[in-house]
């Protein structure tokens, strides 16, 4: 911004060369000055074209102000106009051109920032119609505001970096505390999924263990129940044997004895009696055997199934065997990931304290910005007191300079007036001597007259 919108010696003679007549006086500045301030913004400026507004041009140099002071230009104010056109006119939007449109949005938010710099009176007008009076005393306002704004830069700087810092970090412990959250969400989820994991392993390890149990009983009744089986066979088979020795040897007893039956035919009938009640009991004997061997027969087919069983069984075992060796190994993995669930427990614990350590932290942050606040709400409001009170001062002084302005005017008047009046009487006492002139002049002809008649008579 240039000196021309500070205070200077050129500040000090503007009262000098104001001749305006209403109770703004003190507040305007005079059109080279405006001009200059003007075009020290970017906006090329004469006081011609102060004098011959052109609305274009002033809508140009209204906009800049509005965007020097308020960041509020036509294109701001486009979106927010398009989409009001649109909810009112709906697909009708295009009654109303954009340039139109835009210009009423703009020229409600340039009204509000005049509001501030004391035009309460700005209109439509002003920027379709501008008119020399109204534009010095416009631009006039809006230049004494933007240099009472650079005067209390420092201060508004001051609270404005205030602010934002203390946003900035209030914006940053927010950050960090959903992050730590979901953290803290996603680790109790793990947990819970952590818990059911090993609850469902435990329970698959109840069951093996119990089955496990089952057939260790069931193969200790199967090998008991094979060595009765085997003792069984043996036996039978060693009476197998005893009896078929005996059958051999009863034949060769028979064919020993057959000689001598052939002597005697009563001896003959008495043997013949004799072997056939023998061949009886060995026919008895040889049938209880057979049935004895079938039986046995059918007791090794009975082992060799319960054999299958056994191998099956001991196959299933051995499964059984490996499924315990992996659910040792299920269950150190399970030792191992409770262990990393407790360390988790104890990082959680860690996570749950500094988010405790975290809330207070942000609630110390929290109050100490609230104290801020209302440190900058008092200190805002004492700004905004001392601005009330420089504004009242300012329209003492308005109102003292507009009443100076007419009592100075009231005594222009009287002295012109005391002039008039002071040039009439001059020109009354002109006329007068001219005629008391004139009058001696006649009296003095008369006179000199007369001394000639009466030097003429003498």
């Amino acid at each position: 911004m240039s000196q021309q919108f500070h205070y200077g010696s050129q500040g000090n003679g503007r009262s000098k060369q104001q001749q305006s007549n209403d109770s703004d006086s003190f507040m305007r500045l005079s059109d080279r000055e405006i001009a200059g301030c003007i075009s020290d913004i970017g906006v090329p400026f004469t006081p011609e074209d102060l004098q011959k507004p052109r609305p274009p041009q002033i809508q140009t140099v209204f906009e800049w102000f509005a965007e020097l002071l308020m960041n509020a230009t036509r294109d701001t104010v486009e979106p927010a106009m398009r989409a009001a056109a649109d909810d009112v006119c709906g697909e009708h939007s295009e009654i109303v051109p954009p340039d139109t449109r835009n210009l009423m949005g703009f020229y409600v938010q340039l009204r509000k920032l005049l509001i501030e710099c004391g035009i309460t009176d700005f209109s439509f007008n002003d920027l379709y119609k501008p008119q020399h009076d109204r534009l010095v005393k416009i631009f006039s306002y809006i230049i004494n505001f933007v240099r009472f704004r650079e005067s209390q830069t420092a201060t508004i700087d001051e609270h404005f970096n205030r602010a934002e810092t203390t946003k900035a970090r209030i914006e940053t412990l927010y950050l960090e505390n959903q992050d730590m959250e979901s953290r803290l969400d996603e680790m109790r989820r793990a947990r819970k999924t952590m818990d059911q994991q090993v609850k469902e392993k435990t329970k698959r390890n109840e069951d093996l263990k119990q089955r496990l149990l089952e057939l260790k009983k069931g193969q200790e009744r199967v090998a008991e129940r094979l060595e009765r089986v085997r003792s069984e066979k043996t036996r039978l088979t060693s009476a197998l044997e005893e009896r078929t020795e005996k059958c051999l040897g009863i034949r060769q007893e028979s064919e020993k004895l057959r000689p001598y039956v052939l002597q005697s035919p009563a001896a003959l009938q008495a043997s013949l009696t004799e072997l056939s009640d023998v061949l009886g009991r060995d026919r008895s004997n040889i049938d209880s055997l057979e049935k004895r061997t079938r039986a046995l027969q059918t007791s090794a087919d009975t082992f060799s199934i319960v054999s299958n069983d056994v191998v099956s069984c001991i196959k299933v075992l051995e499964e059984v065997s490996n499924e315990l060796h992996k659910e040792d190994e299920e269950n150190l993995k399970a030792a191992k990931r409770r262990d990393a669930l407790s360390e988790r427990g104890n990082n959680v614990r860690e996570v749950e304290r500094t988010e405790a350590i975290l809330q207070r932290q942000l609630k110390r942050w929290l109050e100490r910005t609230e104290t801020v606040r209302n440190g900058s709400r008092e200190k805002a409001q004492t700004a905004k007191e001392k601005m009330d009170e420089l504004r009242a001062v300012h329209r003492r002084l308005t109102d003292e300079r507009a009443e100076k302005g007419r009592e100075m005017e009231k005594r222009r008047v009287r002295i012109e007036q005391t002039e008039k009046k002071m040039a009439d009487l001059k020109e009354n006492i002109e006329d007068e001597i001219h005629s008391a002139h004139d009058q001696y002049t006649k009296m003095d002809s008369h006179v000199k007259l007369y001394m000639n008649e009466i030097e003429h008579l003498i």
